[in-house]
């Protein structure tokens, strides 16, 4: 099994995992750090709806508490026909701990990769850590 068949499973079994009984809506992530440390995380509401956690914040926050800080590859896994894409607040997390050479693979269960973006692709323009030197 290749690298991105590994994280293309670790997803789709993060995203079985995601805790959503108001939306029914999973998602599922999975970081490939610089060091080829692999880190998942799912999306998880809570009664307060739409308060809750993103899957990407949870596989970053996973990333950070191991040590990790680059991120080389995300994978976002949810279902639908139309692209499950991150939403604004997580391109900006992702941001946070990426370069120009991170990339964001948009997967779902049954087609696996679906789409493939850059960084400056996913977030044009983005305002990151290095604006602030």
């Amino acid at each position: 099994m290749s690298q991105a068949e590994q994280c293309v499973e670790l997803a789709r079994q993060a995203m079985s995992r995601a805790y959503v009984p108001y939306s029914n809506f999973q998602v599922g992530a999975v970081i490939e750090t610089a060091e080829g440390e692999l880190f998942s995380g799912c999306n998880v509401e809570n009664a307060s709806y739409p308060e809750g956690t993103c899957a990407e914040a949870g596989a970053i926050a996973a990333m950070v508490m191991g040590g990790g800080q680059r991120i080389k590859q995300i994978y976002v896994m949810g279902e639908g026909e139309l692209l499950v894409s991150p939403c604004g607040g997580c391109r900006q997390r992702i941001r946070e701990f990426s370069d120009r050479l991170t990339f964001i693979h948009i997967c779902s269960p049954e087609k696996g990769i679906r789409k493939t973006l850059s960084m400056d692709e996913l977030l044009p323009y983005s305002f990151g850590p290095n604006n602030l030197l």
